[in-house]
C-alpha cells in the first residue's frame, strides 16, 4: 500500500506526514504543476504534428546538480492545484487536440495523480497517459499504474552508483531504475505505434554526460541485455552545464561532438531497431534512428 501519511512512495521511503511535512523532494500532499502546453518538443512519435500534451509537476525526488529543469524541479516554482483541477487539465489538453497526456516528473505526486487520472478517464479521456519520469521508482509504486499509463518514457541516467550519489544524491539510482524499467516494460511492452504515434509501450532516454561519467554505453549494453535490442532509444545530446553543474569541473562543459558520435557507435554495433538521436546542441531537434 502507497500511503502519503507515511511516505513510501519513492524509493526515497521518507516516511514523512506529508499532509504535515514535506518529503525529500520538498513537496507536501497538494499538487502543483508549474505549467501544462501542447509540446513540440518531444519525440516525433509523441508530439508529431498536434503535440504532447505536458504537465509539468513542480519539484523532484532527485536533486540533479544539472538539472536543466532546476526552476520547476528544486525550487518549486508552479502553482497548486486539486485533483479535479488536474483531471480538467488533461481533458482540456486532449480538446486541444494534444496526441497525449505526458505527465513530466509526476512520481511524488503518483497518488494524487492516480486518481486525476480515474476522474478524467470517467470525464471521456481517450488519448494515451505518458508516464515521463527519472525512472527512480517504486516498484509498488508503478504497480498502482497499471492499466492507467499507457507509455512510459524514463530516463536511465546512470550505470554508476558513485556518479548517481554525486551528481544526484541517489546512490541506488541504478539498480533502483534497472527494476523500475523493468516493470514498465512488463506492464507495457514495447511502443506500439499508428500512422507514426506511439499508443503504447516502452521508450527510454539516456542523456549523455560529459565524460561519459553515468557510463551511457553500459547502460546501453544493459538495456540490450535485459529488454532487447527492439527497445526503443532516444538517444540526447542535449546536456549542457546549469543549475549547480559549475561546481564540477568535469561536468562544466558541453558534450562533444566525438563523445556523442561513440555513443552511436555503441547503438550501432548493440544492434538497436528503433529510437531516436538528436542534434546535441537542440533539445527539439530530433531525427529518427533505425541504428542497424
Amino acid at each position: 500500500m502507497i500511503t502519503l501519511k507515511e511516505c513510501n512512495v519513492c524509493p526515497r521511503m521518507c516516511r514523512v506526514n506529508r499532509y504535515e511535512t514535506a518529503g525529500y523532494c520538498k513537496a507536501g500532499v497538494t499538487l502543483k504543476i508549474n505549467l501544462y502546453q501542447l509540446h513540440f518538443g518531444e519525440e516525433p512519435n509523441l508530439s508529431n504534428n498536434k503535440g504532447s500534451g505536458a504537465i509539468f509537476f513542480s519539484y523532484c525526488n532527485t536533486n540533479c546538480v544539472y538539472c536543466q529543469n532546476f526552476s520547476i524541479s528544486q525550487f518549486g516554482w508552479g502553482k497548486e492545484i486539486s485533483k479535479s483541477e488536474l483531471s480538467d487539465i488533461m481533458i482540456k489538453l486532449q480538446e486541444l487536440g494534444a496526441n497525449n497526456i505526458n505527465l513530466v516528473t509526476p512520481t511524488h505526486f503518483t497518488p494524487q495523480i492516480i486518481d486525476s487520472l480515474q476522474m478524467a478517464k470517467k470525464d471521456g479521456l481517450t488519448v494515451p497517459v505518458v508516464w515521463n519520469s527519472n525512472a527512480y521508482e517504486s516498484i509498488d509504486t508503478l504497480r498502482k499504474l497499471e492499466g492507467l499509463v499507457d507509455i512510459y518514457l524514463p530516463d536511465f541516467r546512470y550505470f554508476d552508483n558513485l556518479a548517481a550519489k554525486k551528481y544526484s544524491d541517489a546512490e541506488d539510482y541504478p539498480d533502483v531504475a534497472a527494476k523500475a524499467i523493468l516493470e514498465m516494460l512488463r506492464q507495457v511492452g514495447h511502443i506500439k505505434e499508428k500512422d507514426g504515434l506511439a499508443f503504447k509501450g516502452l521508450m527510454i532516454r539516456v542523456l549523455l554526460l560529459p565524460g561519459n561519467k553515468n557510463k551511457a554505453d553500459k547502460i546501453l549494453e544493459w538495456i540490450k541485455q535485459h529488454l532487447g535490442n527492439e527497445t526503443y532509444i532516444s538517444l540526447m545530446g542535449q546536456y549542457y552545464p546549469t543549475y549547480r553543474a559549475s561546481a564540477y569541473p568535469e561536468l562544466n562543459r558541453s558534450v562533444s561532438q566525438e563523445e556523442y558520435n561513440y555513443i552511436v557507435e555503441i547503438l550501432n554495433s548493440l544492434g538497436f531497431e528503433n529510437g531516436y538521436i538528436q542534434d546535441r546542441t537542440s533539445s527539439e531537434d530530433w531525427t529518427p534512428k533505425f541504428f542497424n
